[in-house]
């Protein structure tokens, strides 16, 4: 009995010391990676507000906008993978400062952009920066929380994209406002918005460390507990699979094209919303720039709550594929109704839409995480996140095409509409075999 007792007494010691060390994690990483994010959408997403300024200062039509909105996810797509190898080759903390400090930089050269050629060369600049940002902290995130933490630390994380929109609406519409110093207010927003991200790449510097054993915010004891069960996880991961695991191999396996497929169409939606929203805003009534961005924001705010409430019931009934499937299907019934009503109808429907494409975005990461072997999960997780964000070049240039030829882009809309429904049949597919 006194054995029994000692040894239960040592579990629940350790597991104390695991929960303290995993507290101190989030409170040190999360935080952090949000503000970061932040940053990179904004950095990412801002020309979504000076569509029409760069349509009367440069000539930058609709099909032109498009294409140059979407190029920097096809630039995205290209480097990503090389760039989370290389993390893990340098460091987290060296190569996610590096990220953020290039990213800063050439979105502010967005400011000196003169025609539909620079503007175009900027954008695939950029998309060529921020590549290895996003997969490179979900690769961080196997790397410091255990796997039951890893759902909620997502849904934290990706809160940063749904608060950058709440933010940069309104901040990006207050920055146009800015004439003066020879640089129209679209300028001024450019400049202003890149060179944060390059100062709070000093930050960044500061307080990350790549790995557990350089965290010296953790004591002894708190490090070796969180290395020991996070490779106890990943030995049990790697059991299940061919000890001839290879990145090729796995690309073999039809539950990773399962997963770009899924994540092609989550971001299908985000970004066909996030870069028109503005434009549909518009024909609701004469707002100045920063009421469009004031409205801009209402969408993102209600999908913050919605992600963590979707995480939290996943969470707790276990069943993460339902809750995605779920979650694809509330987003495809708001961008179907957004079609069937007037400017004001359509902007409530994307709101709905938003509660359900945003918390697919953040439910579906856990999936392939806890299926992929750690030997190759950066590089494939780089690759799952690269083709799907090709999403994020189809919506916009083919919005871009649909308006400057038809004058609408309902076609678009069902097209979104259409692709959550497909998705959320798709996801019952990358089950495990019993």
């Amino acid at each position: 009995m006194t054995t029994i007792a000692s040894t239960t007494g040592g579990v629940a010691a350790a597991r104390s010391v695991l929960d303290t060390a995993v507290s101190k994690v989030k409170w040190r990483i999360l935080p952090l990676f949000v503000v970061m994010f932040i940053a990179n959408y904004i950095d990412r997403v801002n020309i979504g507000f000076v569509r029409s300024h760069l349509e009367k200062d440069l000539g930058i039509g609709a099909a032109a906008f498009g294409f140059g909105a979407g190029i920097f996810f096809l630039a995205y797509a290209v480097f990503e993978v090389p760039s989370n190898i290389l993390q893990q080759r340098f460091g987290a903390k060296a190569w996610l400062t590096r990220i953020m400090a290039t990213w800063g930089i050439v979105a502010t050269c967005m400011a000196f952009v003169q025609g539909e050629t620079s503007f175009y060369v900027v954008r695939f600049l950029l998309g060529v920066a921020e590549a290895g940002f996003f997969p490179g902290v979900v690769y961080y995130f196997t790397q410091w929380l255990p796997n039951s933490e890893r759902g909620k630390a997502m849904a934290i994380f990706l809160s940063g994209s749904a608060l950058a929109s709440v933010i940069s609406g309104p901040l990006s519409g207050a920055l146009l406002s800015i004439e003066g110093g020879g640089f129209h207010g679209w300028q001024w927003m450019f400049v202003i918005e890149g060179l944060a991200s390059v100062v709070l790449c000093f930050v960044v510097w500061f307080f990350l460390d790549s790995r557990p054993e350089d965290a010296k915010w953790l004591t002894n004891e708190e490090r070796r507990e969180l290395a020991a069960v996070i490779e106890a996880e990943r030995k049990e991961r790697d059991a299940k699979r061919s000890p001839h695991a290879s990145m090729f191999s796995l690309l073999k396996d039809g539950r990773i094209a399962l997963f770009c497929v899924i994540f092609f169409a989550i971001q299908l939606t985000i970004y066909g919303a996030t870069f028109w929203l503005p434009s549909i805003i518009k024909k609701m009534g004469h707002f100045s720039e920063f009421e469009i961005g004031l409205f801009n924001s209402i969408p993102w705010i209600i999908s913050i709550a919605a992600m963590y409430m979707f995480a939290t019931l996943a969470q707790k009934y276990r069943h993460q594929q339902a809750w995605v499937a779920v979650a694809l299907l509330v987003a495809a019934c708001g961008m179907y109704a957004s079609t069937t009503g007037g400017p004001v109808f359509a902007f409530v429907a994307i709101c709905f839409a938003a509660i359900g494409f945003k918390a697919a975005s953040s439910l579906f990461w856990p999936i392939p995480q806890g299926y992929l072997d750690s030997r190759i999960a950066a590089a494939v997780i780089a690759l799952i996140n690269s083709l799907g964000n090709l999403g994020g070049f189809v919506a916009p240039a083919t919005f871009g095409y649909l308006e400057q030829k038809t004058g609408s882009i309902q076609g678009g809309l069902y097209a979104l509409s259409a692709a959550s429904v497909i998705a959320a049949g798709l996801i019952f597919l990358t089950r495990r075999n019993k």
